[in-house]
């Protein structure tokens, strides 16, 4: 038992120092070329929230239909139907 408790404490360990490492890993934004000109904007991406919008909301549609459809069978098939006790405050 006490090998057991003494691999776990290391395992715990190592994984705490691996994880210190990855965090202290510094993240640099280069800015400026090695003869130090300063680097051109980077290219901004166009209708990028029209983009995302045009993801989302499809995928949002698309679970609420699956759960309301999901929802509609289970309470036809008498699996799971709401109580009317349910609705009172």
């Amino acid at each position: 038992m006490a090998a057991r408790i003494m691999r776990f404490a290391k395992n715990v360990t190592s994984d705490y120092q691996a994880l210190k490492t990855m965090s202290e890993v510094p993240v640099r934004c280069i800015v400026t070329t090695e003869t130090g000109a300063v680097l051109p904007k980077p290219a901004k991406m166009q209708f990028g929230l029209l983009r995302v919008l045009l993801t989302v909301l499809p995928g949002l549609y698309l679970g609420a239909t699956i759960s309301k459809e999901g929802a509609a069978f289970l309470e036809e098939n008498d699996i799971f139907v709401p109580d009317e006790d349910d609705d009172e405050d």
